[in-house]
């Protein structure tokens, strides 16, 4: 039985080239696997689809007659000692008209603790045309032991909405947070710097 070196030369130039396939596909897919989450999420911001809404940095220029009612939704993880609610449950605005309502936060543990908020937008579909012009969930939070803060979300629905056959049964918008417990250099440094000054205190 002949061994690799009596192979025939098509059979291994055939082999070499299908194993440079091989590699050439589990490299792709991994190039793939690191880049889906970005490329997802901007995907998201770019349709609103999932319900991801939008990133304006100024008003709208138009304002029209028909109003939405705008719900308010405040979760906090468990792992986030936090006490998170809204200021308002809801606001009607007209489409177009630009609204200020208020998030409250209190942080229940001993110690700074920081959260940085997720959101979405109910229906879905209704993810192009909600925009944020200031939210507090665009950074990460930290709060101090007891403290309590309030963060602003300044936005508006888009008028562009109006003109779409499939959302004309739309009557009430509802924006949803979430916040969930982060670790990072910022929350390190508030940390140690709050026990120093509580040691310097005492």
């Amino acid at each position: 039985m002949s061994g690799p070196a009596g192979m025939d030369p098509k059979i291994r130039r055939r082999n070499r080239l299908i194993l440079t396939g091989l590699c050439g596909v589990a490299f792709s897919m991994g190039v793939l696997a690191f880049a889906s989450v970005p490329l997802y999420r901007l995907f998201c911001q770019v349709t609103g689809y999932g319900g991801t809404t939008q990133v304006a940095e100024s008003v709208s220029g138009q304002v029209l007659d028909r109003t939405v009612r705008v719900r308010f939704v405040a979760n906090t993880d468990s792992g986030l000692p936090w006490t998170f609610k809204a200021e308002q449950t809801e606001v009607e605005v007209r489409l177009g008209e630009p609204a200020l309502i208020y998030f409250q936060a209190t942080n229940n543990a001993k110690e700074p603790t920081a959260g940085q908020a997720v959101y979405n937008v109910t229906p879905d579909k209704v993810g192009l045309y909600f925009s944020k012009v200031q939210c507090f969930c665009f950074t990460e939070q930290i709060i101090q032991p007891g403290e309590t803060v309030e963060f602003p979300v300044y936005f508006y629905v888009d008028a562009a909405m109006d003109a779409q056959p499939n959302l004309q049964d739309v009557r009430t918008i509802t924006l949803s947070y979430t916040f969930y417990a982060q670790r990072s250099k910022a929350l390190e440094n508030a940390v140690a710097a709050y026990y120093r000054a509580a040691k310097n205190d005492s």
